[in-house]
């Protein structure tokens, strides 16, 4: 069993002001693999005296140096990438080849395009007679989550330090040792003592000191809803701005001149990445009434050839879930789906055949769901895919936007200008048409309950700015 007993502060490896510990789970096996230091808001107060320090200087370095710093976090994270991988296989239980594709190969994106764009970006411009100068924002608390750890502190951390603020970061306390990796390559690259810095521990004492802590001048946080809201109020007492990534009932139409065959079995696959341990997953799979039967049969063909296992395995397609309380969560809400009256078509209650052990969930698909179901309407965070019948387009629409969230969302169909025409009636913060991904950094965010701002390219460096105008 791994041992971390110290925490990232002021450019050095100190221990904790508490005496607590955090086990690590291994939720494929259920066994406790590692400990962390179970912070203090002593711990965050030392953090942000620290990066508060550290904040002039680095305000004022060189835009070109401060993408040189990025770049080598990247190179580190690639030099690491088969260890980061076999980590995260084991804390959050993605497969070991999806893990180093997305978990570790999204992160290294992030800083790779943001030190890209910070050598380009218009931190200055002249309008009439004044100069408007975009400036770091000042000591940044980012408190990130579970289900994408070490990619969620890429997203923050990354253009946070290309804008030139200073951070203080809170990793999830359930998948803390990918987040101990990365203060390590931090720490390899040089970064001024200060700049980054890092605390583990829970939600209600590490993330809300920081995000009630008076020198914190910004927070992003990315997690539930109901912790999201609990994060504004704390900041709010200072005014402090605050980014919110929050969760998803994302919807996915399809028309009825869309290729079936494409899109249920795109829709799957959109709903069970990550396990559907996704805020954007496209859960709600909103299917003509005409076609119903026929999107049932694909969806279950697809949903039952998803291998479940172990993430070292090398035909796994779906590791467990991240804990026995997520596990314990999505085996309620299929319960709750039979007891509400919707079809089974594929999966259910219990454990996958052969797995007597760890957190897994059988692949599942519900039919005939109403979209005033608990399934259709909150947030499962597992494999766990609810089909909904419509008449008209009118409903498809109506139905998709009928749901606190406003995350992401996809349509499906063979007239493009149709599909686009629908995309745009979606109060969504992305939607995919037809499966489309994007080529290069595009905003990610929200409408509604889904949270505030964004993230990804110039609109997630913009958030870590300040603007000011200087009348010359």
């Amino acid at each position: 069993m791994q041992t971390r007993d110290r925490i990232y502060i002021d450019g050095a490896w100190v221990p904790s002001a508490g005496e607590g510990t955090i086990e690590v789970v291994d939720p494929a096996t259920e066994d406790v693999i590692a400990t962390v230091p179970d912070g203090v808001a002593d711990d965050v107060d030392r953090a942000v005296a620290a990066a508060k320090a550290a904040f002039p200087s680095w305000s004022e370095t060189a835009r070109e140096e401060r993408a040189k710093y990025l770049r080598r976090v990247a190179e580190g994270l690639e030099a690491r990438r088969a260890e980061l991988a076999e980590v995260l296989a084991h804390e959050l239980g993605m497969p070991l080849k999806q893990a180093a594709a997305v978990q570790v190969g999204l992160p290294l994106r992030s800083f790779t395009t943001v030190a890209d764009l910070i050598e380009v970006f218009p931190f200055e411009e002249q309008v009439g007679n004044a100069l408007v100068v975009r400036e770091p924002i000042g000591v940044v608390g980012a408190i990130t989550p579970w289900n994408y750890p070490l990619n969620q502190i890429a997203a923050k951390v990354a253009p946070a330090l290309a804008a030139g603020c200073t951070v203080v970061l809170k990793p999830s306390e359930v998948t803390p040792l990918c987040a101990y990796i990365f203060a390590e390559i931090l720490d390899d690259v040089g970064l001024p003592p200060g700049v980054f810095n890092m605390v583990s521990g829970v939600g209600p004492v590490v993330g809300e000191a920081i995000a009630a802590h008076p020198d914190v001048d910004m927070v992003s946080f990315t997690g539930s809803t109901r912790a999201g809201k609990r994060v504004t109020e704390l900041a709010a007492q200072t005014v402090k701005r605050v980014t919110l990534e929050l969760g998803g009932k994302s919807p996915n139409i399809i028309l009825d001149d869309a290729d079936l065959e494409k899109a249920v079995t795109g829709g799957v696959a959109a709903a069970y990445a990550n396990c559907g341990q996704t805020c954007s997953a496209l859960t709600r799979m909103l299917v003509p009434r005409s076609k119903l039967a026929e999107a049932e049969a694909i969806a279950a063909r697809v949903a039952d050839s998803y291998s479940v296992g172990s993430p070292l395995a090398e035909d796994s397609r779906l590791g467990p879930l991240v804990s026995r309380v997520q596990h314990e969560r999505v085996q309620g809400y299929i319960a709750k789906g039979i007891d509400e009256g919707a079809r089974l078509v594929t999966g259910g209650p219990g454990l996958p055949d052969g797995l007597d052990r760890g957190f897994f969930v059988k692949p599942t698909v519900f039919s005939d769901v109403r979209n005033d179901m608990a399934i259709a309407q909150e947030e499962i965070f597992g494999p766990v895919l609810s089909m909904i019948p419509y008449d008209t387009e009118e409903e498809a629409i109506e139905i998709a936007n009928n749901t606190i969230y406003g995350l992401a969302a996809g349509v499906w169909g063979g007239d493009a200008a149709r599909a686009q025409r629908v995309a745009r009636k979606l109060r969504s913060g992305q939607v995919n048409v037809n499966g489309a991904r994007a080529s290069e950094p595009t905003p990610f965010g929200g409408y509604k309950q889904s949270g505030n701002g964004r993230e990804w390219g110039k609109w997630g460096l913009e958030e870590y700015l300040e603007v000011k105008a200087l009348q010359i």
